[in-house]
């Protein structure tokens, strides 16, 4: 099967049938993606590519069980996602480790060291804080922003509705800002 553009429904029919250039095409279509949320939900690109390729073992063991329930096979992948990347953060061991390639102050050409130093100091510190969020609402945030899918998408994915995920969202949105605000108060208290 060289041609991606027929029907997902044929696609996932000749893969749940054992189609390995079927499943091929559905790898091709999803990898980046569910390795992102993966990712921004481990931050690290070593588990993050171990876990992604997990998820599509196990959905290429289990896709004769796909069912079509009237939401995207991409939610049944986010999901079998979202259980590994809980299984991981449960089975893993408090010592954080990073790997000496994800440094996050090596100095890129061109910029000066001490911008990038802030701009990476910034970024983990977000990124520390997102990670503090329930996993529900960073599979929301996700979702919503690195791989910047609608509302009605984000509740096909979360098996929610649309309204709950806006106001899921804004919920959020204003944890984030009072506790981004409480960081800046602590900051210049000191």
């Amino acid at each position: 099967m060289t041609e991606l553009e027929y029907n997902e429904e044929q696609v996932l029919k000749n893969a749940s049938l054992g189609d390995k250039d079927a499943f091929g095409a559905l790898y091709e279509r999803y990898a980046e993606k569910i390795f992102n949320y993966v990712y921004y939900r481990t931050g690290n690109t070593h588990d993050a590519e171990d876990l992604t390729a997990r998820v599509f073992q196990r959905a290429m063991n289990h896709i004769v069980n796909y069912t079509d329930r009237g939401v995207p096979f991409s939610a049944w992948l986010y999901r079998i996602a979202h259980n590994l990347v809980a299984n991981w953060h449960r089975d893993r061991s408090r010592k954080q480790e990073i790997p000496l390639d994800e440094l996050p102050f090596l100095p890129t050409q061109g910029e000066h060291p001490e911008r990038n130093l802030m701009r990476s100091q910034e970024e983990e510190g977000l990124l520390r804080l997102l990670r503090t969020l329930p996993p529900e609402r960073q599979t929301l945030l996700i979702l919503k922003f690195v791989e910047d899918l609608s509302n009605a998408e984000i509740g096909a994915i979360m098996g929610r509705s649309e309204g709950a995920v806006k106001s899921l969202y804004h919920r959020t949105l204003l944890v984030l800002r009072d506790e981004l605000q409480d960081q800046i108060s602590t900051f210049q208290g000191e």
